[in-house]
């Protein structure tokens, strides 16, 4: 599991039909980091500090086996006194 902070969400209309409905959201490791795309099953919003798995973890995570998805959020950081932007709450 990797630790990501929520920047914002990704819309994205066009879809292929397994990737269903569910929420895209970016996350960055650090600021500045590079930006990765999580699928949201849980219900994130920006600015939240998440668990993630990534790789058969991240598809079997989503709730469908053969969901294409290499990065999932599976859960919500609530307090956290190692952030590196000094904000220890969610």
């Amino acid at each position: 599991m990797k630790i990501f902070k929520v920047e914002r969400t990704l819309v994205s209309t066009n879809r292929i039909a397994s990737l269903e409905h569910k929420p895209l959201l970016v996350l960055t490791e650090k600021p500045g980091g590079t930006p990765m795309v999580a699928v949201d099953p849980i219900g994130c919003m920006p600015g939240d500090w998440v668990l993630c798995v990534g790789s058969s973890a991240a598809r079997d995570a989503s709730g469908i086996k053969g969901y294409p998805s290499d990065l999932t959020i599976v859960g919500i950081i609530d307090k956290w006194e190692g952030l590196s932007d000094g904000d220890s709450s969610s």
